[in-house]
């Protein structure tokens, strides 16, 4: 039934100001409309809505995440940007907070302004 239709993403804001500035100045995402409801990004075909929400308590999972072509090199766009990894206890992560996965695939995760957890895999 929607195997043929675009997905949209959705992700809760308290301040859309700072979730413009993340989304489009530092993750490079091109803004297409701003209303006082939400901010929508073009996410590489995939529209994102960021939509502005009165309260809001971060889920403690990965709630929007990108593959990557080379994990170590966008970390460190992202440091010099102000942006860290997290790092967590219970993951054997290296220095820049990627966790090499049983699979062999290399994730890492960092959050919004808002506390959305976001991750990229390589």
């Amino acid at each position: 039934m929607l195997a043929d239709k675009k997905l949209k993403a959705f992700v809760p804001t308290l301040n859309p100001e700072k979730a413009r500035s993340f989304y489009k100045d530092i993750l490079g995402l091109k803004l297409l409309s701003e209303d006082k409801y939400a901010l929508e990004f073009d996410a590489n075909g995939t529209h994102l809505r960021v939509t502005t929400v009165r309260e809001f308590q971060p889920f403690p999972f990965t709630v929007l995440g990108w593959d990557v072509d080379n994990i170590a090199a966008l970390i460190k766009l992202l440091n010099d940007k102000g942006i860290n990894c997290e790092k967590y206890e219970f993951l054997d992560q290296d220095n820049s907070g990627v966790w090499t996965a049983p699979g062999g695939s290399k994730v890492a995760w960092f959050k919004d302004p808002d506390g959305n957890l976001l991750s990229l895999t390589e």
